[in-house]
């Protein structure tokens, strides 16, 4: 799958990502999915708690599902290795009923000399009162 290229420069520790198809309170605001992957970052995501307020006073719950994922992924481009990572823990994400990825952290490594990246998070659910 082709991605622009700094498609996933900004991805970090806070950074919450929102499924596309998300139902969101009129307030809420996403980024453009610039990454092709029908995953968007928040707009001005600069403190999970404040999001949490924010969601909270619209009347809506933003759900932590405890124990963290993580994903690896190997290769010598690390966009290509984020990329890669990311989709595995999307997919472990749906897996839990949950539209929301919070970052915990990101990483590089190297194993006998092959770069990888290990990208843990915790899955989130935003709901609206009645859903």
């Amino acid at each position: 799958m082709n991605q622009p290229q700094n498609s996933h420069s900004s991805i970090g520790r806070g950074i919450v990502l929102v499924e596309n198809s998300t139902l969101l309170p009129a307030s809420f605001r996403l980024e453009a999915d610039s990454t092709g992957t029908g995953w968007s970052q928040v707009s001005d995501n600069g403190d999970v708690h404040q999001l949490e307020k924010t969601i909270d006073a619209a009347g809506w719950n933003f759900f932590y599902m405890a124990g963290t994922i993580q994903a690896n992924a190997f290769g010598f481009d690390k966009q290509s290795m984020l990329h890669s990572a990311l989709q595995r823990l999307f997919k472990t994400v749906k897996r839990q009923g949950c539209n929301c990825l919070e970052i915990d952290d990101v990483a590089t490594h190297s194993f006998w000399g092959m770069p990888y990246v290990s990208v843990s998070a915790h899955s989130r659910r935003i709901s609206g009162s009645n859903g």
